[in-house]
């Protein structure tokens, strides 16, 4: 009998039966060890997830001061009631809760300093009010600002893992004055020159921007707008019926090489702060019985102007403006102000002006002087400065065939604190404006040592050196002669229609003289934040009532320096964000 073979089948079973027992444990090994990553990668995941969002939560409680934040700053105080606010400790008590949303009965939040229901919220210290150059999509504007830090900590007291998370967020409130712009349109913004136009200054435009160029537009600074830019005229527009074979040039270009998307800029004007219509107001005196929204009367050129000066059929009348609600009465030198019926004739309005002429050199001359003999002694004492603004009314009847008109006339030299005349008429500028520094000396276009300036009305039309009322009584067209303006200009514009191009930014300061070959020098900003209500006849070809300057247009670097900002100047007011942080645990939990 042959037992050799049995035993070495039977050992050679057994071997098998090893291995495949090894290979069962190295399986059950396997699979332990993959069920065991298994609950402890669905433990982490889980972790993580209750992790974000707890970290959302925390977020959210930042978000709901923030809102208050920002609803507060727009509010008639501003940045004082923000600070008040926080003072009383009113922004720390702001976290979400089951009252709001049954989804937050189950967290515990905290300021990191060991209080629950509360947010932290600080002042930067240092940074109250200063002048600062702005970050993000305001980078190259200047504006007052307050920094702010944010943070608040969330746990889920029902949640899987015991975890906390934290959020901050930094913050600034800032006031941006509309000046610093060298383009500002509240509505849309067309601009459509023939020639080469370059634009240095910061543009944006709170609706759509149309560029239609018949040669190259160039844009120095960065462009902004709310909704698009767009290639070609508006729609409708009667003047062009296609798109011109110019181009466009960004230096600062945006993401797409174009301009930058970013939210509007609007003045604190309660909910209406981009409501043409509504920011018109700031143009109007308030009505007989006050106004009934405090964000309008603050924002009224009326309320902040130094002086009121009123004219009647009966004469001229002039008082000391809100501070202390008129109660100053003014006695102007005789020729500061002049009223005419039908001094001159408007061609585009097709209508003659009734001219309240307000002379700046004999101006100049009484707001300098401070003394009791001769000058503006008493503002002198109820402001503690120079009077430097005027609002100007005309309440006289308007004889059928005219509109009103207030007219800026001998204003080469500016009163030594600058000057602002605001209407709610059309403004017409005549001749040099603001060229002369305090000794007198002529600087032209160089705005080293000019005044800080701005005309504000209904529309604003420049009437050139050469201009004669004589030769323009019954038509215009007279020839022009050349001719420096250094001011902001804020004022209205018609909207383009199907019978009327508006006229664009090239034709946003208006003209009623031939300027060919002749040049309009013009170091300002030009912002339109509503159309025209008065001013209100249609824009024209060229070679009727006028024909353009050389454009010689540069915004006046003097507005990027608070010290130089035109006296009255309004401003936007928004929260800038900063950096958001992930912090953790809360420390003192």
């Amino acid at each position: 009998m042959n037992t050799t073979l049995a035993r070495d089948r039977k050992t050679k079973e057994g071997s098998v039966l090893f291995m495949v027992l090894i290979l069962i444990v190295i399986a059950f090994l396997m699979l332990s060890s993959a069920l065991s990553w298994s609950s402890n990668n669905a433990i982490t995941i889980a972790r993580n997830n209750q992790y974000w969002q707890t970290v959302g939560a925390a977020e959210a409680a930042t978000e709901k001061v923030l809102t208050r934040l920002s609803r507060d700053f727009q509010s008639v105080n501003g940045e004082d009631t923000v600070y008040r606010t926080l003072i009383r400790q009113s922004y720390a008590q702001q976290v979400p809760t089951a009252a709001e949303n049954s989804y937050w009965s189950t967290y515990v939040f905290t300021d990191g300093q060991g209080n629950k229901d509360q947010t932290y919220v600080n002042l930067v210290p240092g940074t109250r009010t200063n002048w600062t150059a702005l970050n993000s999509q305001y980078a190259g504007l200047f504006g007052v600002t307050d920094a702010y830090q944010v943070r608040s900590y969330a746990r889920d007291t029902q949640g899987r893992f015991d975890v906390s998370a934290g959020v901050q967020q930094n913050v600034q409130l800032a006031t941006i004055p509309v000046f610093q712009f060298a383009i500002f349109y509240n509505v849309d913004l067309e601009v459509e020159p023939g020639p080469n136009m370059t634009v240095t200054g910061r543009v944006h435009s709170n609706s759509d921007i149309y560029q239609n160029p018949g040669a190259t537009l160039t844009y120095q600074s960065a462009v902004t707008v709310a909704g698009d830019i767009k290639t070609g005229p508006v729609p409708g527009d009667p003047s062009h019926l296609g798109t011109d074979n110019g181009k466009v040039v960004y230096k600062t270009p945006g993401p797409d090489g174009t301009g930058t998307k970013i939210d509007q800029l609007t003045l604190p004007i309660s909910q209406g702060g981009s409501d043409p219509n509504k920011v018109y107001e700031i143009l109007n005196p308030p009505p007989p019985g006050g106004d009934t929204d405090a964000a309008v009367g603050v924002q009224r050129y009326y309320n902040k102007a130094d002086i009121i000066i009123t004219v009647t059929d009966s004469g001229v009348l002039a008082s000391s403006g809100a501070l202390n609600l008129g109660a100053t009465k003014v006695t102007l030198p005789s020729g500061v102000v002049t009223a005419y019926t039908n001094k001159f004739y408007n061609g585009r309005e097709g209508k003659g002006v009734n001219a309240i002429d307000i002379n700046v050199e004999a101006f100049k001359n009484w707001a300098d002087n401070k003394t009791s003999s001769g000058g503006g002694s008493e503002l002198w004492t109820l402001y503690g400065r120079e009077p430097n603004s005027i609002y100007v009314i005309d309440q006289r009847k308007v004889p059928a065939g005219t509109e009103q008109g207030v007219r800026v006339v001998k204003g080469s030299q500016l009163p030594n604190e600058g000057l602002t005349v605001a209407t709610p008429a059309p403004i017409y500028v005549q001749g040099d404006f603001n060229t002369k520094d305090s000794t007198g000396t002529s600087s032209g276009s160089n705005t080293a040592h000019t005044k800080p300036s701005s005309l504000v009305a209904d529309a604003v039309t420049v009437l050139s050196n050469g201009w004669s009322d004589s030769n323009n009584a019954k038509a215009n067209y007279q020839n022009a002669a050349s001719t420096t303006v250094n001011a902001a200009f804020l004022a209205g514009i018609v909207k383009t229609t199907s019978s009327s191009y508006s006229g664009g930014v090239e034709n946003f300061p208006r003209f009623l003289e031939n300027w060919s070959g002749d040049t309009l020098t013009y170091n300002g900003s030009m912002v339109v934040l509503f159309y025209s209500k008065v001013a209100t006849g249609l824009w024209k070809n060229t070679g009727s009532y006028y024909s353009p300057p050389v454009r010689n247009w540069t915004f006046d670097v003097n507005f990027l320096d608070p010290r130089k900002m035109p006296p009255c100047t309004p401003a936007f007011r928004v929260l800038q964000r900063g950096d958001w942080l992930a912090l953790g645990r809360d420390p003192a939990a």
